[in-house]
């Protein structure tokens, strides 16, 4: 499970195996066993949801869209 980075004490990550066929780039983020995907195109969106709240999602959105090249890079260095 690459790590992408960590901010505010959260996991930015993605796991290795991604789906057959592999699911488009998103990543996923943990905090306290709470987790949430984030879909990167064709914007910036929550995939799913498992218990943050309205607000927490908000600052997730917004730190996924500021680091979202960051994370395609390293999804591509990864996958391909």
């Amino acid at each position: 499970m690459p790590v992408v980075f960590r901010e505010r004490g959260f996991k930015f990550f993605f796991y290795s195996n991604e789906g057959n066929p592999r699911e488009p780039a998103h990543i996923h983020v943990e905090k306290d066993e709470v987790e949430a995907k984030f879909w990167l195109k064709p914007q910036v969106r929550v995939a799913y949801n498992d218990g943050y709240d309205a607000r927490i999602l908000r600052v997730l959105l917004e730190i996924v869209e500021a680091n979202k090249d960051r994370i395609e890079r390293a999804w591509d260095e990864f996958f391909n």
